[in-house]
């Protein structure tokens, strides 16, 4: 970050806006004093707030005895991402703050990344600005944003590739990663915070839908930048991230996608995700993902009134929509793209 910027970050401190960073902990003692020590060095002003989630591996005594001076919500109960972090941002709205900064427990921060990401919102029309997340030995990228593809599958941009360098300049995009990104507070006030449904995986991604739909810009700020430990909670709980991903992402998809083109992505979707169950059962978990689409077919028919309201209240154009989504499967969707190249050559279109 350059000095200009750094002075125009923090003087919008000195003109009123507050800022608070919300870090969700479960069961994290072992990765929380590198998180947090990373956040007492930010050059930008802030209240760090920690979500104790029902941790019992001694973090909340942890973090009564060094650090005092962070504020610690303890719930009696592990909430999940999305609530842990809603339980941090409605209290965060009940200090003033102007900005709220979502930043996981298992991730750490260079100096100027909040400055980075508060600097740019001078743009009124940014809803989300989200940074460079690197591997936590800076060896590979994690995320530079999310993006949503017209088969309703979202990706992390860049993820595996050597640096970030690449997306420099490439600063609008779909969405932005929960686990270390700056949300301004008057667009939550309006968009509704992370739907408790989600509880964890791709609650991110559909409350990037929900800003989006609303008239908010997410952007990318590549002088921000942070580190994770991929999966480091999730590695903790065998069939957790099989049994999210069947019920979460079918969610996103019936939550805000354009009537318009629903079925257009949704036929895709449902190759998609029989493939993924397919997948599975070979790794000795279709019992999870049958439970995990069960689920998400439940809530689907839950979430029938909510996106009528998500849909009734949008602001952008349908062509808009479909402009912002990649027209291409993840990079990553090997069996996809190896089914779809089988069909291309069998109907001889590419």
């Amino acid at each position: 970050m350059t000095e200009v910027e750094r002075i125009k970050a923090e003087k919008k401190v000195q003109t009123g806006s507050q800022i608070a960073v919300v870090v969700p902990n479960w069961d994290g003692k072992a990765v929380l004093k590198a998180c947090l020590d990373s956040l007492m060095a930010q050059t930008q002003k802030h209240l760090t707030v920690v979500v104790e989630n029902g941790s019992t591996d001694g973090s909340v005594e942890f973090l009564a005895e060094h650090y005092p001076g962070v504020t610690v919500l303890a719930q009696p109960k592990n909430l999940g991402f999305a609530g842990g972090v809603n339980v941090g941002i409605r209290y965060a709205i009940e200090q003033g703050c102007d900005y709220v900064a979502l930043f996981n427990n298992d991730a750490v921060a260079d100096k100027d990344w909040l400055a980075g990401l508060v600097g740019s919102m001078d743009d009124d029309s940014v809803g989300i600005a989200t940074c460079a997340f690197m591997s936590i030995d800076n060896k590979h990228v994690d995320s530079t944003g999310d993006q949503y593809t017209v088969w309703g599958l979202p990706y992390p941009r860049g993820r595996g590739e050597a640096d970030a360098k690449q997306h420099e300049h490439q600063t609008d995009i779909f969405g932005a990663s929960g686990g270390a990104s700056l949300y301004r507070v008057s667009m939550l006030k309006k968009i509704g915070l992370f739907d408790e449904d989600f509880f964890a995986y791709y609650e991110d991604v559909d409350l990037s839908f929900r800003s989006q739909l609303a008239g908010w810009q997410v952007r990318y700020v590549p002088a921000a930048v942070a580190y994770h430990q991929i999966g480091a909670t999730s590695r903790k709980l065998k069939g957790f991230t099989t049994y999210q991903t069947m019920k979460n992402q079918q969610l996103v998809l019936f939550k805000n996608m354009p009537r318009k083109y629903l079925w257009r992505v949704g036929w895709r979707f449902t190759i998609a995700q029989t493939l993924f169950f397919l997948r599975a059962i070979s790794r000795g978990q279709g019992w999870i993902a049958l439970q995990g689409d069960t689920r998400g077919t439940l809530l689907l028919i839950k979430n029938i009134g909510t996106r009528r309201r998500i849909q009734k209240t949008r602001t952008v154009s349908d062509a808009y929509i479909w402009s912002i989504l990649t027209h291409d499967l993840p990079p990553n969707a090997k069996a996809l793209r190896s089914l779809r190249a089988r069909w291309w050559k069998l109907t001889g279109k590419p």
